[in-house]
This record gives structure tokens, sequence and C-alpha cells, in this order.
């Protein structure tokens, strides 16, 4: 028999994973050779890690690995100017590529005992391997994304603005599935 009866799953899935989107941040890409690295750290406030993957936190910045030459800088959206002169000053002593790139992403978090199995529906990276404070560089269904995992149920995920959207309603048909029981 057929009914007309609907159901808000999202409603339901809340209780086992939430998706929001986040405040803007300054966002940086940050090039430079090893040489230049401690240099550059000192410039910025922010160690920047020697290992890809790691993340390291001074005041409200961040410094992700995501190459043996590149890293990823976030900051509270009212320091972009700050840290483009730092950069700009440390250039002479130590050469590199610092470009604001705050306008290119938005991020969600994704959290809640069900958010690993909502990721790993599109993403293909073993999420248990991905430490708390860890990140990578990775992919969510064909966007290239970075994901970051806050908690042990909590992750954020960096997305070009122009996937946000298809990223965004993927998340929200894997809430749904999840709260479907599927």
């Amino acid at each position: 028999m057929m009914t007309s009866q609907t159901h808000d799953f999202t409603a339901d899935a809340g209780a086992r994973v939430r998706i929001e989107a986040l405040a803007p941040v300054a966002r940086f890409s940050l090039r430079v050779r090893a040489a230049g690295r401690p240099v550059l750290g000192r410039a910025l406030g922010c160690d920047l890690p020697d290992r890809v993957g790691e993340t390291a936190r001074a005041g409200g910045r961040v410094a992700l690995c995501l190459g043996p030459d590149e890293w990823l800088i976030q900051a509270g959206e009212d320091e972009a100017d700050a840290i483009a002169r730092a950069g700009a000053d440390a250039y002479a002593e130590a050469p590199h590529a610092l470009v604001e790139i705050s306008d290119r992403e938005v991020s969600f978090r994704v959290s809640g005992p069900a958010a690993a199995d909502l990721l790993a529906t599109n993403c293909p990276r073993d999420l248990d391997r991905l430490a708390v404070g860890g990140a990578t560089r990775t992919v969510f269904d064909t966007a290239q994304v970075v994901l970051w995992r806050e908690a042990d149920d909590a992750f954020r995920l960096d997305v070009w603005r122009s996937f946000a959207p298809h990223v965004r309603a993927l998340l929200e048909i894997g809430q749904a599935e999840i709260a479907a029981g599927l």
C-alpha cells in the first residue's frame, strides 16, 4: 500500500551526525624550502611542522604540512593583513611564496558518533589512521578537500567554494541514509 506520509530523515540524523558550515577564516598557501622553514615559522608566529599531515597551533594560527615544502596557514579573518606583512618582511631572509586563498575555500564540520561513517561514504581515506589533530589532503567524491580530525567524532572539511554545494549535498544525502539505517 502506497502512502503520502513524509519523514524528515535529517532531523533524526542530527543525534548521530551533524553538518554545519563554519565561519570564514584567513587562509594562505605557503611554499618554502626546508632552510627557510624556521624563518617563516618565526615570522608567522606558528611553527611549521616538518611531517606531512601534522599541524601546529599558536594562538589562533594553525599551520598544516601538506607536502615536503607546502603548508596551509589558517587564522582569524582579521589576521590576514598581518600574515601577509609578516611573509613580505621575511622574504629577503627566506624566499618563499605566500598566497592568500581565503576566498577560495569554505569549511564544513561533520560531528557526532556517525561522523566517520558519513565521511567514509565518499572519502577513500582510512579515517581510523587519521590522528586527532592531524589533517590531510584527500578527495570527497571527486572534489579535492583538506580533511582535519578535530576529535574522535569531529572532522572539518575545507573544500573549494565551487565544489561546496556538491559536497554539502552529498553530506546531506549520507546523513539521511544514516538516519534511515542504511
